[in-house]
């Protein structure tokens, strides 16, 4: 079962414990009620078309802050934070292809990198707590499951690839009360791009994710699709950037961010 202690750190308190390796599970229910990100870094040569990507395509990448040329501070989200060691697991991608996951990126961070931090619907599982919509993830203390789906992007310059989607199962009394709620988050994906019959969206296995861990799907439960910021890992398979660093599945920068500023209530 969640560790609900986790959920009553402050955004400050939970960066410092991953700062210092003392926190290293995923984030999901930490620092209840802040907003979390996914994160994207990629060198200036690539900043501005791969800032058109994310306008293009603001249901998986809504932008919450992007840091100035070889700034590894987010000035809007959090201040007092540093994008390079702030995050319990970073992925590295050379060439398009996965490197290694590392606990912090020191050794990793450049002069002219660009950090974007982009919204994650982890932001919006409180209130899904809250209007008594259970969490699978929460119960089983795991990661969401996550896959490549059919649904193509709007390409921007040499960014192009698949949408990527978070699934939760809910279950079928809730489903209508899932979608009202998380609509009031259009800044960390907002409602569901699809519900239930995974092959429509080009999902062959529910439980072979291509990111994440397998959550069960109970009977009385659907699957539901709520578009992901994973998305620019698929597209970085796919457009092979020479690097790119982006947090790991599950595991978000955690802002200073209050739920309830970026909420359309």
């Amino acid at each position: 079962m969640f560790n609900m202690n986790f959920a009553n750190l402050s955004p400050l308190e939970a960066r410092s414990l991953i700062r210092e390796d003392k926190m290293t599970r995923p984030t999901a229910g930490v620092a209840s009620g802040f907003v979390q990100a996914n994160l994207v870094i990629l060198k200036k040569d690539l900043a501005f078309e791969f800032l058109l990507f994310c306008q293009r395509n603001p249901k998986p990448c809504p932008i919450l802050d992007v840091t100035e040329i070889g700034s590894p501070i987010p000035k809007l989200v959090a201040p007092n934070a540093d994008i390079r060691t702030d995050i319990g697991k970073y992925c590295i991608y050379r060439e398009g292809i996965l490197v290694g996951e590392v606990s912090d990126i020191i050794n990793y961070w450049e002069e002219d990198m660009v950090a974007f931090l982009i919204g994650c619907s982890y932001t919006f599982e409180s209130a899904l707590l809250k209007n008594g919509i259970p969490l699978r993830h929460h119960e089983l203390d795991s990661n969401v499951s996550v896959y490549k789906t059919n649904i193509a992007c709007i390409p921007a310059g040499r960014f192009a690839g698949p949408t990527v989607v978070s699934m939760r199962p809910v279950p079928n009394k809730h489903l209508v009360r899932a979608v009202q709620v998380t609509t009031n988050f259009p800044s960390t994906h907002g409602a569901p791009i699809h519900i239930g019959s995974p092959e429509h969206i080009g999902i062959k296995d529910i439980n072979k994710p291509d990111f994440g861990d397998i959550l069960p799907i109970r009977e009385d439960e659907t699957p539901v699709f709520w578009a992901c910021g994973v998305t620019p890992q698929a597209v970085a398979m796919q457009m092979k950037p020479e690097i790119m660093i982006t947090h790991s599945t599950g595991y978000m920068f955690i802002t200073d961010v209050n739920e309830e500023q970026l909420t359309i209530l």
